[in-house]
């Protein structure tokens, strides 16, 4: 028998230790909270993308009360990027959540479905995505979504 040990490394970083551009860019994630319709959960998610050519497009969750119908925070940013600047590679992705208390003391990861389109956009461009995970205790700094899906399944898995 063998194993297979996994790590992944992520730094933590409180709000004013991150560079300009990535304190502005989770900024944007926070103030993109308010663009949610949770009306469901009450749980308001935002996220912003910063492109290759320095333009930032944000994204907020949408439910619905067809449940499966609604949209992650993630997913509306990216897709609104790819349709709008497909030639333009998403660099990071910053997400902020909320709920009737606040802004979240820890900050959530990207969901499965997430984190498989950002994968699709790495291997698309062949390049890492950094993301921003934002909570008040701190920043988690990820370098890539691989380190959230360290078995991740892409187009050359198949061949």
């Amino acid at each position: 028998m063998k194993y297979l040990k996994i790590e992944a490394d992520i730094e933590i970083r409180q709000l004013d230790e991150l560079s300009e551009d990535d304190r502005q860019l989770v900024e944007r994630a926070m103030d993109a909270t308010r663009n949610s319709y949770a009306n469901y959960s009450h749980f308001n998610v935002g996220a912003a993308i910063r492109l290759a050519d320095g333009q930032v497009i944000i994204g907020a969750n949408q439910e619905n009360a067809a449940f499966p119908a609604g949209l992650c925070a993630e997913r509306t940013a990216i897709f609104a990027a790819q349709a709008q600047q497909p030639e333009q590679r998403i660099t990071t992705l910053a997400i902020a959540a909320k709920n009737a208390e606040g802004f979240l003391a820890r900050p959530i990861s990207p969901c499965g479905g997430c984190r498989q389109v950002i994968l699709e956009v790495e291997d698309r461009y062949k390049q890492p995505v950094r993301i921003l995970l934002y909570g008040t205790e701190g920043v988690y700094v990820v370098a890539s979504v691989k380190d959230l899906l360290p078995l991740s399944f892409v187009d050359a898995n198949m061949h």
